[in-house]
């Protein structure tokens, strides 16, 4: 069920019998000559939505901008500033709190948004307002990349290109899938991105001429779809596995004994 398409007295069975909400969260930023701006937000808002649907469970309105600076050196990226997505985050979801909703999936598909969506589910739990997981479709899925392509690329790479092929196909720039590989960078690791054990980046194009990884001729949509199968089952049990616990078993386990302050 997609949350924004429902009028509110068509919520309330929802609300009275379930707790758990799918929230899809992305950016709008490069991914190369030949994906879209929209790249990680189409995956994260397809993912949540089927999965959603293919379960019983609600399905928010995704979150398109997400913290991407180490991009702004490419036209149209867009992003806000990590404390201001956070905060951001975190509102909007003990907004749905006030709902029942007392555990949350946020379906990310950006890396950038990873180590502070997990900020804000720390924040919500240790308030005891409610369990929010961060989940990456491609970390649910690792042999079945590795399997699929050879160099799968971090950022804007074939399993991201796949994807889109399978998703949004009218915009992905198929002549351009060459040029993505030639004037990218097909192995991260040939950017020297450790210098003595220091990482030696901040951004993508320090590493990246065109902001993309990988072999995306390695692409096919067929392929994608075998990725989008794959993750939807790995979220479907993921909610089903969330929705199933105790709320007192997902919160914080207590301080250890002896007690702080016990003996004074």
């Amino acid at each position: 069920m997609y949350l924004a398409d429902q009028a509110w007295p068509d919520l309330g069975d929802y609300f009275a019998e379930e707790s758990l909400a799918v929230v899809p969260l992305g950016s709008t930023e490069q991914h190369g000559p030949h994906l879209p701006e929209s790249t990680d937000h189409v995956i994260a808002e397809n993912l949540a939505r089927e999965a959603a649907d293919r379960a019983g469970y609600l399905c928010t309105p995704t979150v398109n901008v997400g913290v991407s600076m180490h991009h702004r050196q490419f036209h149209g990226t867009m992003s806000v500033d990590p404390p201001a997505f956070r905060d951001y985050v975190e509102s909007m979801t003990r907004s749905l709190t006030h709902h029942g909703i007392d555990r949350v999936v946020y379906v990310n598909a950006h890396g950038g948004n990873m180590q502070h969506l997990r900020e804000v589910g720390r924040r919500l739990r240790d308030d005891r307002v409610a369990f929010a997981v961060e989940w990456m479709w491609d970390e649910s899925i690792p042999d079945l990349v590795d399997e699929l392509f050879e160099h799968n690329g971090p950022h804007g790479g074939p399993k991201e290109t796949a994807m889109l092929q399978y998703l949004d196909p009218e915009n992905v720039h198929e002549d351009r899938l060459a040029e993505a590989r030639d004037g990218g960078r097909v192995n991260l690791v040939d950017g020297e991105p450790t210098v003595h054990g220091a990482r030696n980046y901040y951004d993508a194009i320090d590493n990246s001429p065109n902001g993309v990884f990988g072999d995306q001729t390695d692409a096919t949509a067929e392929k994608g779809e075998q990725l989008f199968e794959a993750a939807t089952e790995q979220l479907v049990a993921l909610l089903g596995w969330l929705d199933d616990k105790p709320f007192d078993d997902l919160m914080g386990e207590p301080h250890v004994d002896p007690q702080p302050g016990s003996r004074r």
